[in-house]
C-alpha cells in the first residue's frame, strides 16, 4: 500500500520493479483478475492494447483509479499514443493519469519518471567502458570525427544523413541507420495531435537539392563496423530487412535492449557523440538512453532533440559545453531552423582542431559521469515517494 491507497501492478508495467515492495496485488492477464474497488491500477502499455476498453470502462466509471504506465515512452511520443489508443480525452480530464519518460503539456495529467537514466551502468561492457573513459581523452589523433547513431526513421535524422552525406561529412562519421520505412518522416512528428502544445514547431522538416528533397529519397541500412558493435550482436551483423520489416533493430538485437550498449572503441575513436534523440518539434524534453550514454561514459556531446533541451539538462545539474560551441540552437522554435543550425555547428566543428575541443571538454564530461554516479540510484530510490505524493494529490485524498 502507498499512503492511503490500496496497489495493484501489471506485472509488465516498466515501475514494476520499483514499486512492487508497496503492492497489494499484481496481474498479468486482466481477464483472470478480480478487480479491487477503490485500488490504484497500473497498467502497462501491452495491457492497454489489449484490454483497451475495459481499462476506458474503469476509468469512465471511478470503479479503480487508473494509471497508465509507459516510462520508456514520453512527450511526443506517448501524446501520439494516447490519441490513437482513444486515452486522450480521459488523461486530458484526468480519469486516467499517465506515467511518462518525458515532459508533456500541463494539460495532459501525468508523473515524469527518468526512466532511462539509472540504466545505462546496469550493463557490464558499459561500466567497462566508464572506468577507462580517460582514454577518450589520450587517444588524441581518432580515425573517426563523431558518433553518429540512428535507430528508427525520423525527420531529423534523415535531415541531417542527408545533409552530411553531400557534405561527405557522414564518411568521416562512425554512423548507423536502422530504419528504411520513409512513411514515418513523412508522418511522423507532424504535429496532429498535439497542435495546442506546439503551434511553431510541427511542420515538417525539408532538405531541397535541386529539384528534389531528399527528405522523400530511399536510404538503405547501415550498421557500424564490427569491431564497434556490442560483442552480443556482432554476429548479427548485415541482416537486411525483409520487404515487410524496414526496421532492423529486432532482427540485430533480438530480445534485448541492444540501443544502449556499444563497445568502447566507438567511444575512444571519436570525438564526440552526435545524439539524435526521439523527440524534436515537440517542445516538452524527453531523455532516452541516447543522452545518458555519452554522459554515463565520458563523451562529449552535442544533442538533436527538442527545443529546451539542453535548458532541461541544466536544470538537472548536468554541465554541456556552451564555452567551446554556440548552444544557442537550444532556444530556436521552428524545427526547420533548429536541425539547419546545429548542421552547419557540426560541419564548423570538424572543420576546426577536435583535439583542442576534446581536451576543453575534459572538465565537463568527468563533471558529469560524477553526477551521474551520484543520481542514477537515487533517481530509482525516489520514485515510490514521488508517485505516492503524486496520486494522493490527483485523487484529493
Amino acid at each position: 500500500m502507498l499512503g492511503n491507497h490500496k496497489l495493484v501492478l501489471d506485472t509488465g508495467s516498466e515501475v514494476y520493479r520499483e514499486l512492487l515492495p508497496w503492492a497489494d496485488g499484481e496481474f498479468w492477464n486482466l481477464d483472470q483478475h478480480r478487480i479491487i474497488p477503490g485500488a490504484v491500477y497500473v497498467f502497462c502499455r501491452e495491457s492497454v492494447n489489449q484490454w483497451g476498453w475495459l481499462i476506458r470502462e474503469l476509468a469512465e466509471s471511478g470503479i479503480v483509479r487508473v494509471v497508465v504506465d509507459n516510462a520508456a515512452e514520453g512527450s511526443e511520443t506517448l501524446v501520439t499514443w494516447c490519441a490513437v489508443k482513444g486515452l486522450a480525452d480521459l488523461v486530458q480530464q484526468g480519469k486516467i493519469v499517465l506515467i511518462s519518460g518525458g515532459d508533456m503539456s500541463p494539460r495532459w495529467k501525468y508523473l515524469q519518471y527518468e526512466y532511462f537514466l539509472p540504466k545505462i551502468l546496469d550493463f557490464d561492457e558499459n561500466v567497462v567502458t566508464a572506468q577507462h573513459s580517460d582514454q577518450i581523452f589520450d587517444q588524441t589523433e581518432k580515425p573517426y570525427k563523431f558518433l553518429f547513431l540512428n535507430g528508427r526513421m525520423r525527420s531529423h535524422r534523415k535531415y541531417l544523413l542527408e545533409r552530411f552525406r553531400l557534405s561527405g561529412l557522414l564518411d568521416q562519421a562512425l554512423w548507423t541507420n536502422q530504419d528504411t520505412d520513409l512513411m514515418l518522416v513523412r508522418n511522423a512528428n507532424s504535429g496532429r495531435w498535439y497542435e495546442e502544445d506546439a503551434p511553431d514547431s510541427t511542420a515538417l522538416i525539408h532538405l531541397e537539392y535541386g529539384v528534389e528533397d531528399l527528405m522523400e529519397r530511399p536510404i538503405g541500412v547501415h550498421y557500424l563496423p564490427a569491431e564497434y558493435e556490442s560483442w552480443a550482436h556482432r554476429s548479427r551483423l548485415g541482416i537486411e530487412p525483409t520487404e515487410h520489416q524496414r526496421n532492423t533493430k529486432s532482427r540485430l538485437f533480438g530480445n534485448t535492449w541492444g540501443d544502449a550498449v556499444v563497445d568502447g572503441a566507438a567511444y575512444r575513436d571519436t570525438y564526440f557523440s552526435l545524439v539524435t534523440e526521439t523527440v524534436f518539434n515537440y517542445p516538452h524534453s524527453f531523455r532516452t538512453e541516447k543522452i545518458w550514454k555519452p554522459i554515463a561514459l565520458g563523451h562529449p556531446f552535442i544533442a538533436v532533440a527538442n527545443r529546451g533541451f539542453y535548458r532541461d539538462l541544466h536544470r538537472l545539474g548536468f554541465r554541456t559545453f556552451g564555452h567551446i560551441i554556440d548552444e544557442s540552437f537550444d532556444t530556436i522554435e521552428r524545427s526547420q531552423e533548429r536541425v539547419e543550425r546545429i548542421a552547419t555547428l557540426v560541419e564548423d566543428l570538424c572543420q576546426q582542431d577536435l583535439g583542442s575541443f576534446l581536451s576543453e571538454c575534459r572538465d565537463v564530461c568527468k563533471y558529469n559521469q560524477q553526477l551521474y554516479a551520484e543520481t542514477r540510484h537515487r533517481v530509482a530510490q525516489d520514485f515510490p515517494d514521488q508517485f505516492r505524493k503524486f496520486i494522493d494529490t490527483h485523487f484529493h485524498e
